[in-house]
């Protein structure tokens, strides 16, 4: 089967399902709507930068480092008006890409299109032929924040939904809430880890073997906090993890936190410098996969205080790395974690909730290693790799009737 996959081509999670299409004998050719290095495996390699994409600063796996550091400062300081600027504007663009986006439908002749997430690469999607079965894939805060961004949103993510032959998703709170906005309840939908599944037997291996990167850069001695979120201002409340910090350290003065992704972000820097927090936080520039998941083997808490998600492909990781998850209490992270049993839901704006919940998972050992049993087991049912990816399989070749 051939399928044409419209996606954010830097993004890690998005790589990782390319690799589980592929891992089923799949051929893959790519709509980027960023640019994006070579991706491993794909056929061919488009980029339609619906939405500015190519404005964009976020930095991710396959983003170019000289283009992150010369526009890095200015959009951590308007991040939240370009966001804005994109749900009015961004909508508007898709009829700019919509000839040739057919034109690579035309020349890649493919079995179906997919697209990773409705803003924007579903809502470029949905121009895809009638004739042509097109799957949807929702992530975590597409139906919560971006799809209420504004008119034009709300009527392109309604556009994109009633389009779509099948949906695809990672929380039954997005499979519900799809229907109100418009996917008709006959068709097909699965409800999968949005990055294609978690590779237990990698993350063994890396147990075995860990990697020399973080013995010189980390202290021995003291409890390790990881927060892998990096800065997402729109949903994920950095500022609520800053300020809890100081409260953890009262009661847990040895406490490391660290933060992939935040290095050289002015808006971490600044908390830390405010809360005088230098000696117990370290910024960390974004890490590859194996790298995070020896990250959080090595760590006894991961803290996502957010309040839009779906479910975090860094939670599953760090719940199959025996990684004690204290979240944010929001309904799609209610279906994995059961508070006091396998983690802790903590009030996303309170810093004091959040302390009190890092504090408690730092001071019961046991609780610790229950939990990890527990999730490991969960993993294992609801996440493991190869499961997931058979139930992808067969998902789209019913499909496409192969």
């Amino acid at each position: 089967m051939h399928i044409l996959l419209v996606a954010d081509g830097r993004s890690a999670t998005a790589r990782r399902w390319i690799q589980a299409l592929l891992a089923n004998g799949e051929r893959v050719s790519l709509v980027s709507t960023y640019p994006t290095s070579a991706v491993a495996g794909v056929d061919t390699l488009y980029t339609l930068p619906v939405a500015f994409g190519s404005s964009s600063g976020s930095s991710n796996a396959g983003a170019a480092p000289a283009r992150r550091s010369a526009i890095r400062g200015v959009l951590s300081r308007s991040r939240l008006a370009f966001l804005w600027a994109r749900y009015w504007l961004g909508p508007l663009s898709i009829s700019f890409y919509k000839r040739r986006f057919h034109k690579i439908i035309k020349e890649t002749a493919p079995d179906m299109v997919q697209a990773l997430r409705i803003p924007y690469e579903g809502m470029l999607a949905a121009v895809t032929p009638a004739s042509l079965p097109f799957a949807l894939s929702i992530w975590g805060n597409d139906l919560t924040l971006h799809a209420n961004g504004s008119v034009l949103m709300r009527a392109s993510t309604q556009a994109a939904l009633r389009r779509a032959d099948a949906l695809l998703a990672d929380a039954q709170r997005d499979l519900r809430l799809a229907r109100v906005w418009g996917f008709a309840p006959h068709k097909p939908a699965l409800l999968v880890p949005g990055g294609g599944g978690i590779d237990l037997a990698e993350m063994e291996r890396i147990r075995s073997n860990p990697f020399d990167l973080f013995a010189n850069i980390l202290p021995a001695g003291g409890p390790l906090v990881v927060n892998p979120r990096g800065i997402r201002p729109a949903y994920v409340r950095n500022d609520v993890f800053f300020q809890s910090l100081p409260l953890v350290l009262e009661r847990c003065p040895n406490a490391l936190f660290i933060c992939p992704a935040m290095a050289g972000q002015e808006d971490a820097l600044r908390w830390i410098q405010r809360l005088k927090l230098e000696k117990s936080v370290r910024l960390l520039q974004h890490l590859p996969q194996t790298h995070l998941w020896d990250l959080f083997i090595r760590s006894e808490v991961t803290v996502s205080v957010s309040e839009h998600d779906g479910t975090p492909n860094t939670l599953l990781e760090a719940m199959a790395c025996s990684c004690f998850p204290v979240v944010g209490d929001i309904e799609s992270l209610r279906e994995w974690i059961t508070p006091g049993v396998n983690g802790l839901l903590v009030e996303p704006g309170k810093p004091q909730s959040l302390a009190e919940g890092i504090i408690l998972a730092l001071e019961n050992p046991q609780l610790r290693r229950s939990a990890a049993r527990l999730n490991l087991q969960l993993i294992r049912e609801r996440a493991e790799v190869n499961a997931v990816r058979a139930k992808i399989q067969q998902f789209f070749a019913q499909l496409v009737g192969k």
